[in-house]
């Protein structure tokens, strides 16, 4: 999942870096009852994305996934709902009323991604707290099956590792060029249409006080004043 720090004093590239080089791992939420929590992840066209989700059982402060054993303890009221939605809206998983899920998708298009989780409304109203592991780009990669599969070494892993990383790093680079590029575009058509629309009101303006002087000259010459 990408994390947007904000840190003025280090460079972009630096920073890139940094989100590669940092261990993605599940964060823990807490839902109430009848509420609905989105999280986002920005996500570029034909990165691969992968999620898993699970409840926690009441009281209990570990990190690891639920039995089968321990689901069938949960209460009814410990269930929790999911859809996933592209940047245009279109739905690409949802879970209605589950206690654990995954779900993997390749981005059809660039933007903000919205995982969307909302739990059964009850009464009394009740807290349902679940974890949830979303990754993007590199680290939706399971290096450890690449690693079994191709019976290469630890440091050829690394290698590759490392190689798809300064692969993303220039993809992203590129990304933002061009989010860059289309931010100056919509700014030059901004300033455009308001320079039109200042010289418009400026006309109007004009116009305006021209009636004002001949409606005026009028008056006063009905009146016998001039």
């Amino acid at each position: 999942m990408a994390t947007r720090v904000h840190h003025g004093s280090l460079p972009p590239l630096l920073l890139l870096v940094l989100a590669a080089a940092l261990p993605a791992g599940a964060l823990r939420f807490d839902l109430h009852s009848g509420h609905t929590k989105c999280i986002s992840d920005d996500i570029k066209v034909g990165a691969m994305a992968v999620g898993k989700y699970h409840i926690v059982a009441p009281d209990d402060g570990t990190p690891s996934l639920l039995s089968s054993s321990s689901q069938q303890q949960l209460p009814d009221s410990h269930r929790i709902s999911l859809r996933v939605t592209s940047p245009y809206g279109n739905s690409l998983h949802y879970a209605e009323n589950v206690h654990s899920g995954n779900f993997a998708f390749t981005a059809p298009e660039a933007g903000d991604y919205l995982a969307c989780f909302w739990a059964p409304d009850h009464r009394p109203p009740v807290t349902v707290a679940f974890e949830f592991d979303w990754r993007s780009g590199v680290s939706a990669r399971d290096w450890s099956t690449v690693a079994k599969k191709g019976q290469v070494e630890t440091m050829e892993v690394e290698l590759r590792k490392l190689e798809d990383t300064i692969k993303s790093i220039n993809e992203e680079m590129f990304y933002l060029r061009e989010r860059e590029e289309e931010m100056q575009e919509l700014n030059r058509r901004t300033n455009s249409r308001m320079a039109w629309l200042g010289f418009l009101s400026f006309a109007i303006c004009l116009s305006v006080a021209g009636l004002q002087l001949w409606h005026l000259k009028n008056f006063f010459e009905r009146k016998k004043l001039l």
